[in-house]
């Protein structure tokens, strides 16, 4: 039933009845009707109320169902000549963020596109981790992925698993609750500090990635850009990542691997 969708992102949002009502410009009783189902909302409602509680589109379109209306959101393959100008935007920024490592992800962070430097910093993990789907954070804490070569893995870890449950928490996805459980399975490498896991804090400001290589001990922090406004389910759920160099050491020796 759509109300019971409608409480149930309401309280992941954290917001009671009277904010959420207050958002809407409509009183809390007309708010409790939706939600038990005493009211049925019209689908502009549904698509109101969906873009106040900042729900994925892709839920959008669950919720229109529930409601008994047409889905509002198509979702195209990147590929689709529609997507024409947003694929050649992230090919731009991609290549332009050279020598510095850039890449694309998905809602699950599976990998959809890479630059040049971010697949050479892959290089040398356990061929089977490099099978479609990638995903960048089975690669970042797999023993036979990147984990070995990490600096700092016990930071990175506790940083990435609190990225991902945050994100869990959100959306109550549940390929990323197994995700999650994969992830923290996994042996990790000796001399870890497990117990950075629990004092890690999402909000920290910068977390560095330092990435052990041949040129030395690189280290990183990143930006996540996603795209504005997208009525397309593929486009809102794409994320680039780009990485930055932490230190002028970094950087010169980015360009000297270009």
């Amino acid at each position: 039933m759509v109300g019971n969708l409608l409480r149930e992102w309401r309280q992941r949002r954290h917001m009671s009845q009277l904010d959420l009502a207050v958002e809407a410009d409509i009183s809390t009783r007309h708010l409790s009707f939706l939600e038990t189902g005493r009211s049925q909302p019209s689908r502009e409602m549904v698509l109101h109320l969906a873009e106040l509680l900042q729900i994925p589109l892709r839920d959008r379109n669950g919720l229109l169902l529930a409601a008994g209306f047409a889905p509002a959101f198509q979702q195209r393959p990147l590929e689709d000549p529609d997507l024409d100008a947003a694929r050649k935007a992230v090919n731009l920024i991609l290549t332009g963020h050279e020598p510095y490592p850039a890449t694309l992800v998905d809602r699950h962070w599976n990998l959809v596109m890479a630059n040049r430097p971010a697949m050479r910093l892959m290089g040398g993990i356990d061929a089977s981790l490099l099978q479609p789907p990638i995903n960048v954070m089975r690669i970042s804490l797999h023993p036979s992925g990147l984990a070995p070569r990490i600096a700092n893995f016990g930071e990175w870890r506790a940083h990435v698993l609190a990225r991902l449950r945050h994100q869990i928490q959100l959306t109550a996805d549940p390929t990323l609750s197994a995700l999650l459980t994969e992830l923290l399975a996994f042996e990790l490498p000796p001399g870890t500090d497990s117990s950075q896991d629990d004092a890690h804090q999402f909000n920290a400001v910068v977390v560095p990635f330092r990435l052990r290589t041949e040129a030395g001990v690189l280290s990183f922090f990143s930006t996540i850009t996603v795209f504005g406004t997208p009525v397309d389910i593929t486009l809102s759920e794409l994320a680039l990542e780009a990485f930055f160099p932490a230190d002028a050491a970094t950087a010169e020796a980015l360009r000297q691997m270009v």
